[in-house]
């Protein structure tokens, strides 16, 4: 049996314009997907997806041939139709990925709840690209798009630098261990977000992208060498501000919680999944629950 494993992310800076070259500071967390493949003598492929509760999602039978992947039954499942989609993208670039001498038995499994926006689909690709021995970001590039963060957290144990260059991936390990972590929590909107519908967004408002990339590099460079929560908070107000006037959308703080007396900040695409905020634990827990915002997540617990 082969067993495979991708973590998820949180892009903490760079949000939209990593697109355009911008350095992200993005980090993989704790939380992933597995994929184990056994193989079977009936040329099928028999796939199975499992959530976090451990109940089975989704399952579907594939026909193998030695040249793409089809369904055995048609049921016009979407998930089955985006799955059959990456599998063929990935038997192009590996024509020897699922010969048609055996089958295969696939059960992927998820750590968190699909909604969250951790990144249940890039786990999977990447899962995917691991199996059959091709580039996760040629992959992710011809199937999903984006900038292809989501690929680097996946194969990553630290935070990472990731940015475009020439349209190339460049990807860089540092570290990001801060004395103020425990002041630092994911609250969950509630929301999915679309990444692609983000993507489309970003694209139809952005404008002189040149400059804010500039002044987006020097805030993810100084991210790092932050020593203080102050310092933090700081940056955090500077680059929702950026953003917010790049893509003309509102900072989340501004738009939804404008009391809250500390800093909150988007991540990834914005108007979903997970923010970040800041400050002690008491205070951001009641604030937020007394808002319904139950999904509440310590920074230890969440990034690796």
């Amino acid at each position: 049996m082969l067993r495979f494993y991708s973590h998820g992310k949180l892009l903490l800076t760079a949000e939209y314009v990593v697109l355009d070259g911008a350095k992200a500071l993005a980090l993989p967390t704790k939380y992933g997907q597995s994929l184990t493949v056994k193989t079977i003598e009936p040329l099928k492929l028999i796939w199975k997806s499992i959530d976090y509760k451990g109940e089975v999602w989704f399952e579907d039978i594939f026909d193998i041939s030695n040249t793409k992947i089809s369904q055995f039954v048609r049921n016009n499942n979407p998930v089955s139709k985006r799955l059959i989609e990456i599998l063929n993208a990935a038997k192009i670039l590996n024509p020897e990925f699922l010969d048609a001498n055996n089958g295969y038995e696939v059960v992927s499994t998820l750590e968190f709840p699909n909604n969250w926006g951790l990144g249940s689909s890039s786990t999977l690709l990447n899962n995917i690209a691991q199996w059959a021995k091709i580039d996760a970001f040629i992959l992710s590039n011809i199937t999903f798009g984006g900038s292809g963060y989501d690929i680097a957290c996946a194969n990553n144990n630290t935070a990472i630098l990731y940015y475009l260059k020439h349209e190339k991936p460049k990807v860089e390990s540092v570290l990001f261990n801060k004395n103020y972590s425990n002041e630092l929590y994911f609250v969950h909107l509630n929301r999915k977000q679309n990444s692609r519908d983000s993507i489309k967004t970003y694209r139809k408002n952005k404008s002189n992208t040149e400059t804010i990339i500039d002044k987006i590099n020097t805030i993810t460079s100084n991210f790092l060498k932050t020593e203080t929560l102050n310092e933090f908070n700081s940056l955090i107000n500077e680059h929702e501000t950026l953003i917010g006037a790049i893509t003309n959308q509102t900072p989340i703080k501004q738009r939804l919680f404008k009391d809250f007396k500390n800093e909150i900040k988007s991540l990834g695409g914005w108007n979903g999944d997970f923010i970040l905020a800041t400050g002690k634990k008491d205070y951001v827990h009641s604030y937020f629950k007394e808002r319904n915002y139950n999904t509440i997540i310590d920074y230890k617990d969440m990034i690796l």
